[in-house]
């Protein structure tokens, strides 16, 4: 009871986000005219997005295997970053993406210290490209004056934290140096610091190395773009009438709502930010809302199938994965 009571301060804020959103949606919108937009929507354009929604997360496994300097092979990296998200989908506190550097160091003979930095980094610049496309985006968008800032906010705070990265990166041996030097008093603390850290250091690596960086951000430039074409078929399936400049305000809302402190998987804050960004536009609450919803189902779609086959070939399931997630993490806190 105490343990549910202490990891609750962790939950409980998200889970009330995700409620209220929820029970706002159910107020506002009329479920049989959703259905009307589903019936109604054009079959052949959805098609065309979930083939793009697996070639998405295709990409993104080349996203991040480039940060892992190619080392781990891409079906491994592939399988993972599946049942990373199939786990971020299901299970609390985002533990898909501790859990997929978890599963990869079980399987590639790298460090979990030296996976872990390589998704910082993807998190961190895709905040930066979804700070960029909502700034695109507002200008084209009545009635959001002042939002702007928002965005600006965030890419400064994005900015500010690749900067501090590289400068670890750069100044690594000077950290290492200074944690032993605090660390002395606690041997415990400095050995299992200092292995982590080591690692850490040896994945923010990357940041300092020019060309491998620009052949990331060419894979996630891509990975975007593929995103924002998919997200825009979505939207003109329900509203024929869209513009591209749709596509582009919608996905930044989508990636700022799966941010949000939420219930696992982001739901309620997802939609919220899709239906509600959306609505901005159309003025339609229920069509919108089956546009969130279809975003909602290819996502589950998309890594359902490939983190469902990656944990079929390992032999794993949702709960053992927990399990050993709680373990790992009670046993890191027990060493520390």
């Amino acid at each position: 009871m105490s343990q549910f009571l202490k990891d609750s301060k962790r939950w409980l804020p998200g889970a009330l986000i995700s409620i209220a959103l929820i029970a706002a949606i159910l107020y506002s919108v009329d479920f049989g005219t959703m259905l009307d937009s589903i019936r109604a929507a054009d079959y052949r354009l959805l098609a065309i997005a979930v083939v793009l929604s697996f070639i998405w997360l295709i990409v993104r496994a080349k996203v991040w295997q480039t940060l892992l300097r190619d080392k781990p092979p891409y079906k491994d990296v592939l399988f993972t970053a599946g049942e990373g998200y199939l786990l971020n989908n299901f299970l609390p506190f985002r533990l898909g993406e501790i859990g997929r550097a978890f599963l990869l160091s079980r399987k590639s003979g790298m460090q979990f210290g030296e996976i872990l930095p390589t998704i910082f980094i993807e998190r961190t610049v895709d905040l930066a490209f979804s700070a960029a496309i909502f700034l695109a985006a507002l200008p084209f968008v009545v009635g959001t004056a002042g939002s702007e800032r928002i965005g600006i906010i965030v890419g400064v705070i994005v900015l500010i934290g690749l900067v501090m990265m590289y400068v670890l990166a750069r100044n690594n041996q000077w950290a290492l140096d200074l944690f032993h030097k605090l660390s002395a008093r606690w041997p415990a603390v400095q050995k299992f610091g200092g292995s982590f850290l080591e690692s850490f250091f040896a994945g923010l690596g990357v940041l300092t190395n020019g060309w491998l960086f620009l052949r990331f951000l060419f894979w996630m430039t891509l990975d975007w773009a593929i995103a924002l074409v998919a997200y825009y078929l979505m939207i003109l399936a329900y509203f024929p009438q869209a513009e591209w400049i749709w596509g582009l305000f919608i996905l930044g809302a989508a990636a700022f709502g799966g941010a949000v402190p939420s219930l696992p998987g982001a739901v309620g804050t997802f939609e919220g930010a899709v239906a509600g960004a959306l609505t901005l536009l159309t003025n339609d609450q229920s069509t919108a809302l089956a546009v969130a919803l279809t975003a909602r189902f290819y996502n589950y779609l998309n890594s359902g199938v490939i983190g469902g086959i990656g944990l079929l070939r390992e032999g794993q399931t949702l709960s053992g994965v927990y399990r050993q997630l709680i373990n790992f993490r009670n046993t890191e806190k027990a060493e520390e």
